[in-house]
């Protein structure tokens, strides 16, 4: 008889986790956390990413295999920097963990339980184009008529489906919520919107709100599932917490509720995309879902001065929902931040350009100075002023504001108005019409030419009934009101008046075309009014237009005088500036009813997301800060409009100071009001006849014609064709 005995290997105790003094206290304790919910707030600039970083390291150094851990970000990016550092602290492969975004990971997941969902395996992804044809079929199939303009369009739907899908918000108080002028459509829209949801299910495809939407109902409604992948991830870390929209809130409760450990790491200070669909309660209310959870601060701050840090710890004080703590600086001083209270728009930008240049001479390269603002026609009046200049400058927060599609579509109204032979003007302005498009648009411009080669040449034209036979019954209604629109702008006194011929494009159906077009059509209607503001300071519209196009041209320069190429300053919204930093930052604006803006004051949420973006704005800064604001809003023929600093400087304390008062003292000569570039001189009379005569000596005569002749007879008449 025998006996078998298993000799075990000798057992090693495990060497202790040490991250080689990389680490804070306070990122220690956030590594060091053990199983269980964790809370991490992270303020600006304290190192949350490697807290992150090195507690990913720890768990597996503790012995975590890493197909049990599951890492969410909201990029790619940011993921891929996350496994890279876990790779080079860890010393191991991070392949096998499973990183990316929500969408990313979504989709992983659905590959192995589509038909569970009633989808097939190989399902396809809608891009946003896919999606827009495949709503715009559904449109279609729900019998709105093509080319309607009091039907939202396809982008607008599209829109309205993902905010009600992220929120998990019934659609009807979406629509009543976002756009109120379609409520009478209400049945309409949710029968489109069934439709759409239809035509997707038969082309077994998803878009990415539906990656995020089934997931949830995968882990809401099958059990097993949820059992199965709690078993997977065993640990589960979430980055920028307070980003996350409802849907994505709940995904992460359903998918911890299996084992508990859970580590979310953000900012409520800086949750700042609620108009996005961000769900601040996931963060604020952590504790409440999670009573066992133990929460964590971050609040040594590596980027900034102790004085910035003092201003924004003063502002973000004054919000009643959040976690109260205090950043503190390991930097030495600098200088106080300046409040820099200008006379008028055309002050500040001449104060930012002045002291922009300055910083450049004391060593800060362009690239290293931003300017923030809260609305994007906030940097209007700005990049005229570093045009003029020769500063280059590049905008993060979208197109430079000339270049906006729905600025240029404004402008080709007054072009045409002003020249009739201006074809790419009234192009534009055709298709803007419903049930015009650019087909019609070309048939209605080879007629109108026609007519130019008679003699004819006004804008009267348009309404002739050769010219409005070009256009198709579906279209001529939408034609007729844009003729009208264009005629009244070509007819003085609105002629002359640039200001309130755009007002009149707005009330003249291009603001409706906005709000059927785009979800974020109050931001672009605004933009257009500040627009016509400021054109109200020209003298008549060519004027304007003459300064529109050749600032255009001016901002395209990429090189001044002495600089590098690449060297720019930065001009961007507070939203896109969300993580970055530089070592100058001037927030422009700060008057009431701008930053904060006068819709977000409607309710005392509104409020404090706003207070933190102020915040977000000031703690991009790391070592000089410039709070400005215009005392007056006053185009040179209008009444002037008085505006308050904005409640988030005035709230600031006075003793000790956390800012330094600076006082603009005007030069001895007064500055130019707005007009064309210094140094232009205003164009000839006889300008147009030499260049007539000089084209055919540089390019040849025009086959069938002879030099001079009709044209240079027409030469002098008021706007011909």
């Amino acid at each position: 008889m025998s006996r078998h005995y298993q000799l075990q290997a000798p057992s090693r105790p495990r060497a202790a986790f040490d991250a080689g003094g990389a680490l804070n206290r306070e990122q220690q304790a956030v590594v060091e956390a053990g199983e269980g919910p964790v809370l991490v707030i992270a303020g600006a600039g304290s190192g949350k990413t490697r807290a992150l970083t090195w507690r990913v390291a720890r768990l597996l150094h503790d012995g975590l295999e890493p197909e049990s851990l599951l890492l969410l970000t909201f990029t790619n990016k940011a993921a891929r920097e996350m496994l890279r550092r876990v790779e080079e602290v860890a010393r191991l492969d991070t392949r096998r963990i499973w990183g990316g975004t929500f969408h990313h990971v979504a989709h992983r997941v659905l590959r192995d339980h589509a038909e569970q969902l009633g989808f097939a395996r190989g399902y396809s992804i809608l891009d946003r184009e896919d999606s827009r044809d495949v709503m715009s079929a559904a449109i279609a199939d729900c019998g709105q008529a093509v080319g309607a303009r009091r039907f939202p369009k396809s982008d607008v739907l599209i829109d309205l489906v993902s905010m009600a899908v992220n929120t998990q918000t019934p659609l009807a108080e979406v629509l009543a919520d976002r756009r109120p002028q379609f409520l009478p459509l209400t049945d309409e829209v949710l029968r489109v919107a069934r439709r759409y949801a239809e035509r997707k299910q038969q082309m077994n495809a998803m878009d990415f709100d539906d990656l995020l939407l089934h997931w949830k109902v995968l882990l809401a409604e099958r059990p097993e599932v949820r059992q199965q992948l709690g078993e997977r991830f065993r640990h589960i870390l979430v980055d920028e917490y307070q980003d996350t929209n409802k849907l994505q809130g709940d995904i992460v409760d359903l998918l911890a509720a299996v084992h508990r450990n859970l580590c979310v790491v953000g900012d409520d200070a800086q949750c700042i995309y609620g108009f996005r669909g961000a769900h601040f309660a996931n963060i604020l209310e952590f504790e409440t879902r999670y009573p066992d959870a133990r929460r964590f601060d971050l609040t040594v701050n590596y980027r900034s001065t102790p004085q910035i840090l003092t201003l924004a710890n003063a502002s973000i004080a004054a919000n009643l929902k959040q976690f109260e703590k205090e950043l503190s600086a390991v930097r030495p001083d600098g200088p106080l931040p300046a409040l820099v209270p200008c006379r008028d728009v055309q002050q500040q930008a001449a104060f930012l350009a002045q002291r922009v240049l300055e910083l450049r001479d004391e060593g800060i390269p362009l690239p290293e100075i931003a300017v923030l603002y809260r609305a994007h026609h906030h940097s209007m009046e700005i990049q005229f002023e570093l045009a003029r200049r020769g500063i280059p400058f590049v905008v993060r927060s979208g197109v430079r504001f000339f270049e906006a599609a729905h600025v240029k579509d404004v402008l080709a109204h007054l072009r045409f108005a002003r020249n009739p032979g201006d074809e790419l003007a009234l192009k534009r302005c055709l298709r803007l019409a419903p049930g015009v498009g650019s087909a019609t648009a070309e048939q209605v411009w080879s007629a109108l030419s026609a007519r130019r080669r008679q003699g004819a040449g006004t804008v009267d034209e348009l309404l002739l009934a050769e010219v409005a036979g070009c256009v198709p019954p579906k279209g001529r209604a939408g034609y007729r009101r844009l003729a009208e629109l264009l005629r009244a702008l070509s007819r003085p006194p609105t002629r002359d008046l640039p200001g309130e011929s755009i007002e009149k494009v707005l009330e003249g159906g291009y603001e409706e075309y906005l709000k059927t077009e785009f979800l974020n059509a109050d931001s672009r209607v605004e933009d257009i009014r500040q627009l016509a503001e400021y054109a109200r300071g020209y003298e008549d519209t060519d004027a304007f237009l003459s300064e529109v196009a050749l600032l255009t041209e001016l901002a395209a320069e990429t090189v001044s005088e002495g600089g590098e190429p690449d060297e720019k300053l930065v001009l961007s919204s507070v939203h896109q500036a969300k993580g970055l930093e530089w070592r100058a930052v001037f927030l422009v604006w700060l008057a009431d009813g701008r930053f904060p803006s006068a819709q977000a004051l409607r309710d005392r949420d509104g409020e404090e997301e706003e207070r933190r973006l102020f915040y977000v704005a000031c703690t991009r800064a790391r070592d000089e800060l410039y709070l400005c604001f215009p005392l007056v809003e006053a185009p040179r023929d209008r009444e002037r409009v008085v505006l308050k600093a904005s409640r988030f400087v005035e709230e600031l304390p006075g003793e000790p100071p956390v800012y330094e008062r600076w006082q603009l003292d005007e030069p001895a000569q007064a500055a130019l009001p707005p007009g064309p570039v210094a140094g232009a001189l205003p164009p000839s009379p006889a300008a147009g006849r030499m260049a007539a005569l000089e084209l055919p000596r540089l390019f040849g005569e025009p086959e069938g014609e002879e030099g001079g002749g009709e044209s240079g007879e027409q030469g002098g008449s008021d706007v011909p064709f």
